[in-house]
């Protein structure tokens, strides 16, 4: 028996990081089939470009984009947002296929009120002025991720918790550069100016739910979907709320969703095709 799906209104996922080592990518996948969205928002880092070696691309994560292409042949209204690591997809921004839309930012009416959706990276200075050096600091990034994996075997082997480095050293990071650039300040102040309810993000692997007032007193709510590197987070929207989802891997199993030969052939050709442009 398939297990009944949670309707919701609108999910987001963001900074899945197909294609590198640290992707929850079984968590993704349990994920993607327990819910049955009106609308999904893949809301940037979909797949890691910057990390992408075509010998690293395992059946899970596979899965993960014949769960999602599966969804689009079901009409199931599907909105990529480009993100940093997958900025080679902003070439193809207009992009439209059946219920499939590649864009750079989404705006929804949701209940009289308008969300602003995008991932985020134009707020972070290192993406501005120092993109080099963001890329070197990915490589650094996905090597803490493997070495922290490796660290969790020994100490699962022992009888211990897992012992999370990468957030640890991450979030150390990633609070110095919003401290300095004040992204999620900046996301609501201009929210405000356009009269948007609701800004929401991706990029800085923090899950965020809060109320931010802006100089000129305007209320403004910051939401943050996190990420499937290390929190396994999504947003959803349903009976008029917001909430953060954290996933855990023991939700639902279903069979893989039948898609042909071509399908796989052409996902796979874009790829190779994106890591022979970088």
């Amino acid at each position: 028996m398939i297990p009944t799906k949670r309707r919701v209104q609108v999910a987001v996922i963001s900074d899945l990081h197909l294609g590198m080592r640290g992707c929850r990518a079984e968590e993704v996948l349990h994920y993607l089939r327990s819910i049955d969205p009106e609308i999904l928002v893949l809301n940037g880092d979909i797949v890691d470009i910057w990390q992408f070696n075509k010998r690293y691309f395992p059946p899970a994560h596979m899965s993960v984009v014949r769960e999602i292409l599966s969804m689009v042949a079901q009409n199931k209204r599907i909105y990529y947002i480009t993100g940093n690591h997958d900025e080679l997809f902003r070439r193809f921004v207009g992009f439209q296929t059946g219920s499939f839309e590649l864009v750079n930012k989404l705006v929804l009416e949701l209940d009289g009120k308008r969300a602003w959706l995008f991932h985020g990276d134009v707020f972070d200075v290192t993406m501005q002025y120092s993109k080099w050096l963001a890329k070197l600091g990915g490589k650094g990034y996905d090597l803490l991720i493997w070495i922290n994996y490796l660290v969790n075997e020994l100490s699962k082997s022992l009888g211990r918790g897992p012992i999370s480095l990468s957030k640890k050293v991450k979030e150390s990071v990633k609070g110095a550069v919003k401290f300095i650039n004040h992204f999620e300040a900046t996301a609501a102040e201009i929210a405000a100016e356009n009269g948007y309810d609701y800004v929401v993000c991706g990029h800085i692997h923090q899950p965020a739910d809060r109320m931010i007032m802006t100089a000129d007193g305007t209320r403004v709510r910051y939401l943050n979907s996190g990420d499937w590197v290390e929190n396994c987070t999504a947003l959803e929207y349903a009976d008029g709320q917001w909430r953060i989802h954290t996933h855990e891997l023991d939700a639902v199993t279903v069979e893989d969703p039948v898609l042909t030969k071509r399908d796989e052939e052409l996902f796979r050709e874009l790829l190779v095709e994106f890591s022979l442009s970088r």
